[in-house]
């Protein structure tokens, strides 16, 4: 790779991966919100589990909105580039974002409360069911086929960085405030302040180029006018595939950084600030190894590396209980810190296998619809599936063996995958309609 071309995927890599981070912050903002105090606020019950059960409803609302953004940004994303789809779910998460920053609480309007929180975070989940796709593929596409695995990974560093920076701003409140303050107004600045990262996000995102592959389909003439017909029509297989790759991977990350706060304020008595400094330092830490494993995906596989985070993290779902029962606040924080990194194996080479899986003319729309679908089953439903169980069996032991079976289908999933270490997107485009061969 020349240095010019070096400098230009580092500045796609960085606009890919700072407007990721500011997403994610705007989602996980609101799982570390719901968690905390949205029970209290917006769902006041007599009985903590059940408010929170509530706020995790909400939650996962968002993500029933998720395939819908795959489906609609995917359809213009493939069809009109992937530029353009990027900056408007910039600024839809950021607008919806802010708003629940200066929403009335329970106590203020009643019910129509939890109508407008459920409301913007179904434009959240929209929005990023449309981020991630086109985020991932415009940085797979410019990168070269040796290395994609590690420049196509940087994206994937936006999901930890914006838990970081979620989890940083509320723990500095959480440390600097009262209990009585934070409940009050204090949990609205971090919502307020997403409108800042928003400006900084467009600034840098508009300036990247579009996908020269995306450009090269178009000049072939192998984009298509119907993709979401089309890649359920000949890429069904791959879609599969990539839903039951995400099982493991989505379970496991919101197990770890959204029940653990749960756990350690209800299941265990702790203060709230023992889960939040878990997660700020497993991110931190999640964030450094990510690259790492995609870029030793470059090098042995995506599927061995995959296959190696799914495996480890069934086992480490029952390491990981065992650790935050002891109490102790130094291994907490490393039973979050190795499950993150083993969850990172999954999530390093995700990026580069799923864009390897499909076409350029349907690239974005099954990418983002595979991923998108795999949230409703995963991710959506992990905290409240995990909250339920340990509500109704008093033991961690169930949540365990519900992200166990997560993992036999991910290790299905992959068994079933082909190995695409290395695979040209370019060629792709000319052989599509069968112009020359790679």
């Amino acid at each position: 790779m020349t240095t010019q071309n070096r400098g230009s995927i580092a500045k796609v890599v960085s606009a890919s991966l700072i407007g990721t981070t500011i997403e994610w912050y705007d989602f996980f903002l609101y799982t570390s919100a719901a968690a905390l105090v949205f029970g209290k606020l917006f769902f006041p019950t007599n009985d903590p589990l059940t408010g929170t059960l509530l706020a995790f409803l909400t939650y996962a609302v968002g993500f029933l909105a998720r395939p819908i953004g795959g489906l609609v940004f995917g359809h213009f994303g493939d069809r009109v580039g992937r530029k353009k789809l990027l900056v408007l779910s910039l600024l839809l998460m950021g607008g919806s974002t802010c708003a629940m920053g200066i929403l009335p609480t329970y106590a203020t309007v009643g019910v129509v409360a939890p109508i407008l929180l459920t409301l913007l975070r179904l434009v959240q989940g929209f929005a990023l069911g449309g981020e991630w796709g086109g985020a991932v593929l415009i940085v797979s596409e410019h990168g070269d086929d040796k290395r994609r695995g590690f420049w196509a990974s940087w994206p994937q560093c936006g999901a930890p960085g914006g838990n970081l920076l979620a989890t940083a701003v509320l723990a500095i409140l959480a440390a600097t405030q009262s209990d009585e303050a934070f409940l009050s107004w204090g949990w609205r600045i971090p919502f307020l302040l997403s409108g800042v990262l928003v400006v900084i996000g467009l600034w840098i995102r508009l300036a990247v180029s579009e996908s020269p592959v995306f450009l090269a389909a178009q000049k072939n003439n192998t984009t298509t006018h119907a993709p979401v017909v089309e890649v359920f029509r000949k890429s069904w297989r791959a879609v599969l595939i990539t839903i039951g790759s995400r099982m493991a991977e989505n379970v496991s990350y919101y197990v770890i950084t959204a029940f653990i706060l749960v756990y350690v304020t209800t299941g265990l008595s702790l203060p709230k600030s023992a889960g939040l400094n878990a997660v700020l330092i497993g991110s931190a830490v999640h964030f450094v190894t990510i690259p790492l494993w995609g870029k030793l995906s470059d090098r042995v596989g995506r599927r061995p590396v995959y296959l190696f985070g799914a495996i480890g993290m069934a086992v480490w779902s029952f390491v990981f209980f065992a650790m935050l029962d002891t109490k102790n606040s130094g291994v907490i924080i490393l039973a979050a810190t190795i499950g993150l990194v083993l969850h990172g194996a999954m999530y390093g080479p995700q990026a580069a296998f799923f864009s390897e899986q499909f076409p350029t003319g349907v690239r974005y729309t099954g990418l983002s619809v595979g991923g998108q679908l795999s949230s409703i089953a995963a991710g959506a439903v992990a905290p409240l599936i995990a909250v339920a169980l340990f509500k109704e069996f008093g033991s961690t032991v169930p949540v365990s063996l519900y992200v166990v079976s997560m993992c036999a289908l991910t290790v299905i999933a992959l068994l079933a995958a082909r190995e695409t270490k290395g695979e040209s997107l370019h060629s792709e485009v000319l052989t599509e309609r069968g112009h020359v061969s790679a």
